[in-house]
Formats: C-alpha cells, structure tokens, sequence
C-alpha cells in the first residue's frame, strides 16, 4: 500500500473512506511484488495496480462492493486460465493474492500517521492482518523508524507487541514480506498472518572517483532510488556543480570518508578511481564492511594487481571474492552512460540474486521473490 501513500494521505486527511486492494501473496510469475496495492474512493477514483492491467477490472468491482457496506474484506485468487488467456487471470503464468477491504480513516488514525511519514521520507512499517479472525482481518498496525507504535509505546503485549516485534525487523532490513504470529494463549489463541509493508530510509550508492563515469552513475542510481555520495580526495573535481544528481558531494580521503560515513547491508560501494594510493586503503576496508556490494573499475591487466596489493595488505581471500573487478556485467558498454548501466545491471542483478544473463536463455520464472536486502 505504500506505493500509494502520497494519494492515500491526502484521502486520510480528509477523512475519506476507501476501498484497499492488496497483493498480499504471489506465486510464479506475475507482475508486481507482495505489498502492492490499488485504491479507490467513493467518488470512483482510481489510484495504483495490482498486476498491471491483468485483473484490474474485476478488483475495480470488488472494490466498489466493499464500498457500499460494512463487511469483512474479502479475498480473491487470480490465476493463468488456459482456456482462455483473455479470461480474467494473469496471463503471464503466475497466480496472485488480493485482499479487497474497506478503509475507514476514522476507524484506523494510525494509517494517517504512517502515511505522513513516508510523505515526509522517514522509515515506517505497516503490519496489515491478511488472514486470521474476521474481527482482525484487515487491521493494521503502523511502527516508526524508532520502534514506536503509533500511539507511543513500544512493544507491547499480545498480538500487537508480537506484531511490532516482527515489523520492526523487516524495517530494519528495509524489506516488505509476510510473517505468522499467535497460535498460543499468551498472544493471540489462533494463528494470525500479517504482511508487514516497509519504507525504509534510501539505501545509499557510494561512488568514489570524480570522473565522468560517476556522473553517469549518479544519474542512474538516484533513478534506482539510492542516495548517492560522490566523493573524491581532490576538491577541484569533487564540485556540485559537476555532478547535479548526486545528493552529497565530499571532498575526503576515500578510505577516511568511508570509514566515518554510515553504511549497512543494502549499500552498493563503487570505486571508480583508477589510483591504488586511493584504491587499496579503500577496496581494504570496504571489504571488511557489512556492505551490500563491492565493484572496482579497471581492466583485467590491472585487476590482478589490485588483488596482490590487496592480499600484502593482509586482506583475507573470502574478502577478496566479495569484490566484483572488473565493475559491471558485459554488455560491451563503451560510454560513461552505458558503463553505468552495466554496473547498476550488475548491482540489481547481485542485490536480487540474478544470473545477469539474457531471460530468453533461461528457463523458470522471470519474477523471483524478493530477498533481504
């Protein structure tokens, strides 16, 4: 639902009910991730998809139904038809989960709140109760990037403490996905199946070496919703002005920089530098960093190298085979524009576990579950 949330603070706001259509499970191939979801307000306005076009019609009718009453969301299965492949079902193979409920802002202020926040561009989760008993299915539960609920407290006891618990883990791992809570007397007596919704803060794309290769790369990684750091150890070329698109520009020693900087598991470490006095103390310790991804420019003649340096400074090998050198996949790029878009190819491809190679070469689903950042 946060992939809607600019529209649906605004509804909240002015306390508008609305019908919330969400994905709430996917299996096989289909278009768009748990999580995603499609509104409509009494007026008939219509915001956001759940796959993209496949089956919006009839959740469009589910929608107006739970609308014009007070009764339990409802769910839907949508499914490839192989009798008719213009049948409502996804036609690309996958089966996917909708929740259909009706949203009264008055009823659940603490969606205001969480909405607010991701407006605002602070971290947030919303537990949502997708499967359960039917005076909880379709509750929601909003958490803060400091562990608050939203009414202040944090914990708790019962199914909203165990809920919070949960919540505040994946918002923590900035990831969006479903857990199982209660099912014993101390929470909650029957099972409870939440999806947990999460915007966390920007994962950061650090890029060193003020070159002309960075500038395409910090177009490319702000367009993938990192936050991009440019830094380079000469302030002549470490300008705003150079580099527009970057959202900090630092005049530092790489390896100082990025020992006082913060980083965690989703950010991507570029080093464009082309100079081992920068690139060894750098590559070092980024290497023994809980970092997402690692990659050094250069040719394969001076990879080899790099990678000696890198083992007389002590670095152990399981580092070493953490660095991607050459940076990107081959996709015989030759201007800084398209090197950026190999080594942004590679970065999704690694984050997400992708083989990087052609899908008309392999065979499975194209759309695999989203991991753990």
């Amino acid at each position: 639902m946060l992939n809607i949330a600019d529209t649906l603070y605004d509804w909240c706001r002015a306390a508008r009910p609305f019908a919330l259509a969400t994905v709430v499970q996917v299996s096989g191939s289909a278009p768009l991730p748990v999580g995603t979801a499609l509104a409509m307000d009494a007026d008939g306005t219509v915001v956001g998809s759940v796959s993209g076009g496949c089956v919006e019609g009839t959740v469009h009718e589910l929608c107006q139904q739970v609308l014009k009453g007070d009764g339990p969301p409802t769910r839907a299965r949508f499914g490839y038809s192989d009798d008719d492949a213009f049948a409502v079902g996804l036609t690309c193979g996958g089966e996917i989960d909708v929740l259909v409920q009706r949203i009264d802002p008055t009823d659940q202020p603490q969606l205001t709140a969480a909405f607010d926040e991701v407006t605002s561009g602070r971290p947030v989760a919303v537990a949502q109760i997708i499967d359960g008993p039917e005076e909880l299915l379709g509750r929601t539960l909003s958490l803060t990037g400091d562990g608050s609920t939203e009414d202040g407290a944090v914990g708790g006891e019962g199914w909203e403490g165990a809920v919070a618990a949960q919540a505040g883990a994946l918002l923590r791992a900035g990831r969006t996905g479903p857990v199982e809570v209660g099912g014993d007397a101390t929470i909650c007596p029957e099972r409870l199946s939440v999806l947990v919704h999460t915007r966390a803060s920007r994962p950061r794309m650090l890029i060193f070496g003020a070159v002309d290769f960075a500038g395409a790369l910090s177009e490319i990684g702000r367009f993938l919703g990192y936050r991009v750091t440019v830094c380079d150890a000469r302030p002549v070329f470490a300008t705003p002005d150079r580099f527009p698109q970057a959202d900090e520009v630092v005049a530092d020693w790489p390896h100082r920089y990025l020992a006082a900087t913060e980083v965690d598991a989703r950010t991507a470490v570029c080093v464009l530098t082309h100079d081992a006095k920068f690139d060894i103390p750098l590559l070092r310790l980024a290497l023994s960093m809980p970092v997402g991804y690692v990659g050094a420019m250069g040719s394969r003649r001076t990879h080899t190298p790099r990678l000696e340096l890198l083992r007389e400074t002590g670095v152990p090998e399981e580092h070493l085979t953490r660095l991607h050198s050459p940076i990107g996949l081959d996709l015989g790029a030759h201007t800084p524009e398209e090197t950026a878009i190999s080594i942004a190819a590679e970065i999704v491809a690694h984050t997400h576990r992708g083989s990087g190679t052609p899908l008309t070469w392999s065979t499975g689903p194209i759309h695999r579950r989203r991991t753990a950042a």
